[in-house]
């Protein structure tokens, strides 16, 4: 609900405009989530901190994550400092791509506190406390990328935008480190894409139209008061046109020579 809600709140406490399409656009958003969830993939069993090292130390994971933190280091010191401020998907992949952390953190963490609660050294793993620091690193980086592009552009933009770049980091973070779309069937792989392109079709309608004045009173005028684009004529066919009309239909035309 994060999309609608954001949408909606920001028009009626910030005065951010919301039109028609804007609207549509929030309710496909959830729909496409309703879908994802419906064919969403179970989890794979991790009950204890061991199994959680061995998914983290696998190579695959560790190349996904080395890439992600070198994106992320070329985003905050070379391309945020020069184009934060005028292109709204700068800061905006930041808080994305240090979302993977923040997600394999708190599922770890997750597992941590149900260890801890069944009696096992849950606080002598040194996991934990790598899980701990990773999660209040990034936290920390998203709330302050979030805030500085909160703070420049629009609110019904940042909000929908930010869920599709995190939710598809997430779901590439769910598939390399706990294998979850390994059991799924291909009618659950096609629901779960179908409701993703769902979410980017809502999402375009709410960014590319936010400043078009649509609403359900207006509607019937903006499909039938459609701008004329002027008809540009040259001189030659100007001078036809007022020559053409002073002759009789009897006439002969006449033929104009200029010289320069």
């Amino acid at each position: 609900f994060s999309v609608l809600c954001s949408a909606i709140l920001s028009s009626y406490l910030l005065g951010e405009r919301l039109n028609l399409l804007g609207k549509l656009g929030c309710m496909l958003s959830l729909v496409g989530s309703t879908v994802m969830v419906i064919h969403a993939p179970e989890d794979e069993e991790v009950t204890t901190l061991d199994e959680m090292t061995s998914k983290l130390k696998e190579p695959g994971f560790l190349a996904y994550a080395a890439t992600l933190l070198a994106l992320c280091f070329l985003l905050i010191f070379f391309l945020a400092p020069r184009y934060g401020r005028s292109n709204i998907l700068v800061y905006l992949t930041i808080c994305s791509v240090i979302g993977a952390f923040s997600v394999s953190s708190v599922k770890g963490l997750g597992i941590a506190i149900k260890g801890f609660f069944t009696g096992q050294p849950v606080l002598q793993h040194p996991l934990a406390w790598v899980l701990v620091i990773t999660l209040v690193a990034s936290i920390t980086t998203q709330i302050n990328y979030l805030n500085k592009s909160l703070d420049i552009f629009n609110t019904s933009l940042v909000f929908p935008i930010y869920y599709v770049l995190f939710t598809t980091i997430v779901i590439a973070t769910s598939i390399i480190l706990f294998k979850e779309w390994v059991t799924m069937t291909v009618i659950d792989i096609i629901g779960t894409v179908c409701g993703f392109l769902t979410i980017i079709l809502g999402v375009f309608l709410l960014h590319a139209f936010k400043d078009m004045d649509v609403s359900l009173g207006n509607l019937p005028q903006v499909l039938q008061n459609e701008e004329q684009v002027p008809v540009t004529r040259d001189d030659k066919n100007i001078l036809i046109e007022v020559d053409n009309s002073s002759i009789a239909p009897e006439d002969k035309p006449k033929v104009f020579m200029l010289c320069t």
